[in-house]
């Protein structure tokens, strides 16, 4: 087995660690009825982003090492727009979702009582809204990389 068959490998699964548990993450928090399960719900969501980044950062890195090992991959269509898409979503972290995750993590630790509050599912909404456009975007990227159209 080649070195550029074992990054490819690694490329996949790096896809399926970092890019599996991210579709989830909304509607892991969405399960919770009380503060307690929704606090619950969100430190589990932060375990699961730490898969998220450790499998989009080795996504990344092999991503642009095949680029590198077979340069003609910088004139494919597909590669290229994916990896434009790839970086807008992971610039959309710091820009878009965590402004606004910030608020609802202080509102999850200052609020007291088990009702969730209306302020939760107004900012929750928003921040949603966002995560499932990234999650879009992962999903045009997976279809890019399997078709190959242009």
């Amino acid at each position: 087995m080649t070195f550029y068959k074992i990054l490819v490998i690694i490329h996949i699964f790096s896809a399926i660690i970092g890019m599996g548990p991210g579709f989830i993450l909304t509607t892991v928090v969405k399960s919770g009825k009380t503060m307690t399960e929704l606090r619950h719900s969100y430190a589990v969501r932060h375990k699961l982003h730490i898969y998220v980044m450790i499998g989009g950062t080795l996504l990344l890195v092999t991503g642009l090492l095949l680029g590198v090992m077979n340069p003609s991959l910088f004139k494919m269509g597909w590669y290229l727009t994916s990896l434009v898409l790839f970086l807008v979503a992971l610039a959309s972290g710091p820009l878009l979702l965590s402004p606004r995750s910030r608020p609802v993590k202080a509102l999850l630790q200052s609020h007291k009582g088990e009702e969730i509050p209306e302020e939760y599912w107004r900012l929750s909404k928003i921040l949603f809204r966002f995560e499932n456009l990234a999650n879009v975007i992962f999903i045009i990227i997976i279809f890019l990389m399997i078709t190959k159209p242009f």
